[in-house]
């Protein structure tokens, strides 16, 4: 089934049918005789060759997706509001993932780039990563950055305010009357993990509380890496913090292991408070304090972005910058020490 034969069957010219088909240009086509080539095109059967539609453009209506860890239930609603804006273009993203390694993620951007896609989006950055995202970006491929910036790069990034999210952490906290506080950190070469500390740091600083130092940072923001660090936190010699903020909900997850294997309450003994609201950290006891990041949102600007990208290769598509929000749960609450808030 070719344009041709749709064509023949609506009463109309070959170039009419192939605008009004074409998400791009239907916009130059009545409204009423796209309505028409449309009705035909679906009796007759006809699918669009999109293969031969980006043969003839230097196109593939792809979109290249790397992701740090597809098995962290954070990716899932960002992955799915960038899916949707694109599907709103006719484009379609390639996901993959580093693992979170960053020595892999050279070769995997470069198995994208085999597959001629139309622009690359990149959730796994890490700071040192900087030299081969300079490189492909030289390649002329638009190439934009999500929720991990890099910003000796410049690249055009789509971020939260992470150092805003770690000082809405610390001030809940606070407010709560914890003074011995600390953190599980996330990898120091990641930078949104690297703003969260120092906004949770510098506003505990600020209100003259303690903060408890760990000599390890998680290697990877994973459950098991938080249970971990929690497990070294508890084995400190010394007073133990009355709160601890994890860098991510399964680091925060896996603190809640660690409390409870040592025989600890949460909040009774130790209030425990995560990162990003990942799906269902409502449902576990007790349902997880967290910063939350909007996923989706942010999935479908990182889309839009690309979007931009691909139509109007001539523009820089601007950065963005999201503001995160605290969600206040059961696993936070006031110090044995002190019952009411300052």
């Amino acid at each position: 089934m070719t344009l041709e034969d749709v064509a023949r069957v609506a009463g109309v010219h070959y170039s009419t049918v192939s605008r009004a088909l074409d998400p791009a240009k239907a916009w130059r086509v009545g409204a009423s005789t796209r309505r028409h080539v449309e009705t035909v095109a679906l009796e007759m059967g006809y699918r669009r060759h999109m293969g031969a539609s980006g043969l003839k453009r230097g196109r593939t209506h792809t979109v290249g997706v790397i992701v740090a860890d597809l098995g962290n239930p954070f990716i899932s609603p960002v992955l799915r509001g960038l899916a949707n804006r694109l599907d709103e273009a006719s484009l379609m993203p390639l996901i993959t993932e580093t693992q979170d390694d960053p020595a892999r993620l050279s070769r995997v951007l470069n198995h994208v780039l085999e597959r001629r896609v139309d622009a690359v989006v990149v959730g796994a950055a890490r700071l040192g990563n900087a030299p081969i995202l300079m490189e492909i970006a030289s390649r002329r491929v638009p190439l934009l950055l999500f929720d991990r910036n890099v910003p000796q790069t410049g690249l055009p990034s789509c971020t939260h305010d992470h150092r805003r999210g770690g000082t809405l952490a610390a001030d809940h906290l606070l407010d709560l009357g914890h003074r011995r506080v600390a953190q599980l950190r996330g990898p120091a070469d990641v930078s949104s993990f690297v703003d969260r500390g120092r906004g949770f740091s510098e506003s505990v600083a600020a209100a003259g509380a303690t903060e408890t130092g760990l000599p390890s940072v998680a290697s990877k923001p994973a459950l098991d890496e938080g249970r971990r660090l929690a497990r070294m936190l508890l084995a400190q010699p010394g007073e133990l913090p009355t709160a601890v903020f994890a860098h991510n909900d399964l680091m925060a997850l896996g603190a809640l292991d660690a409390l409870a294997e040592a025989g600890l309450r949460c909040p009774g003994d130790v209030s425990v408070m995560g990162y990003n609201d990942s799906p269902h950290v409502d449902r576990v006891s007790p349902p997880l304090t967290t910063v939350r990041l909007h996923g989706q949102e942010l999935g479908r600007l990182v889309g839009e972005m690309a979007v931009t990208a691909i139509q109007s290769p001539d523009q820089i598509p601007v950065s963005l910058t999201l503001p995160p929000s605290i969600i206040i749960r059961e696993s936070t609450a006031f110090p044995r020490e002190r019952k009411e808030p300052r």
